[in-house]
């Protein structure tokens, strides 16, 4: 990925679903949040690990068995790019 002015044709605010893997998504919703940023409260999908386009399917707080890859946030760049924070402790078979 590539940050800066100019990079892409693209109008500011267009991507979506970014994403930010974090080891400790708590801690990390915690330092965004000192920070300034609007971040939403951690959430997991009432289906299972992987998120849903828009907020269809969040339930608020930390996967219940506190799985790797179950556990999200979410926030807008000043640009209003869509990110998510996705908490992963431990890598699926055969992914580095």
């Amino acid at each position: 990925m590539i940050f800066g002015k100019n990079v892409t044709a693209a109008p500011a605010g267009t991507v979506k679903d970014l994403m930010l893997i974090v080891h400790d998504i708590e801690l990390a919703r915690e330092q965004f949040v000192r920070r300034g940023v609007e971040i939403s409260p951690i959430f997991h999908d009432e289906a299972g690990i992987f998120h849903r386009a828009g907020t269809q399917g969040r339930v608020p707080g930390l996967d219940p068995q506190r799985r790797s890859y179950c556990s999200w946030a979410s926030f807008n760049d000043p640009d209003g790019n869509g990110w998510l924070l996705q908490e992963i402790t431990t890598r699926l078979p055969g992914r580095v």
